[in-house]
């Protein structure tokens, strides 16, 4: 993988912390699930459980609010259009 990532010639047009993030990001990503996984296998199965399933489970209740809020800002947009 570090022999791949050292061959790699990142596009001229992007910023020295992009070259210097990307070269490396399997090796970040790598290190991250090893961090994640060697603190999973510490801790006791349900809060494991539970912990993923909290994290599952907050990116669709978040965006279904965002939806929520969008459509009432439409809502009300639509309503001062039709009175105005």
């Amino acid at each position: 993988m570090k022999m791949i990532e050292r061959n790699y010639e990142a596009p001229v047009e992007w910023m020295n912390w992009e070259k210097q993030i990307y070269t490396s990001y399997d090796s970040i990503v790598c290190d991250a699930m090893r961090v994640l996984q060697s603190f999973l296998m510490e801790t006791r199965p349900s809060l494991a459980l539970g912990m993923i399933a909290l994290i599952a489970l907050s990116v669709p209740i978040s965006t279904a609010v965002v939806m929520f809020n969008l459509l009432e800002i439409i809502k009300v947009v639509l309503t001062g259009i039709h009175l105005g």
